[in-house]
């Protein structure tokens, strides 16, 4: 099966259509039910894309022993900050797999149908 592309205009639409909270209940729902689930997922992808090997270790490593207070938040303020980022980026991507896997579904169930 062909998988659809997206313009940078399209996604930019939906993103807005997204803002409205009424949309969201339901994926809020769905994906509250599946949250262990999808947190295996996620942490399998930020394992296999190499996100939390020996050199996250290090920055961990370096960022807790830092002696100057001020400069031990800095740094575990950063490893946060990146970690947040990575994090949203590959479940955004494990959350696009699974809208083309459930699109799959719902056109495999209506030819079944």
């Amino acid at each position: 099966m062909p998988r659809r592309t997206y313009t940078a205009v399209e996604v930019d639409a939906a993103v807005a259509r997204l803002e409205d909270p009424q949309r969201m209940l339901h994926a809020t729902e769905i994906v509250t039910h599946a949250a262990p689930s999808l947190a295996r997922v996620l942490d399998g992808a930020l394992a296999d894309g190499g996100w939390y090997g020996s050199a996250h270790e290090e920055l961990l490593l370096r960022a807790s022993a830092e002696s100057d207070p001020t400069e031990r938040l800095a740094a575990i303020r950063a490893l946060v900050d990146e970690q947040t980022r990575v994090g949203m980026l590959v479940g955004v991507a494990v959350g696009f797999e699974l809208a083309g896997e459930l699109a799959g579904t719902e056109q495999t169930m209506t030819k079944e149908s």
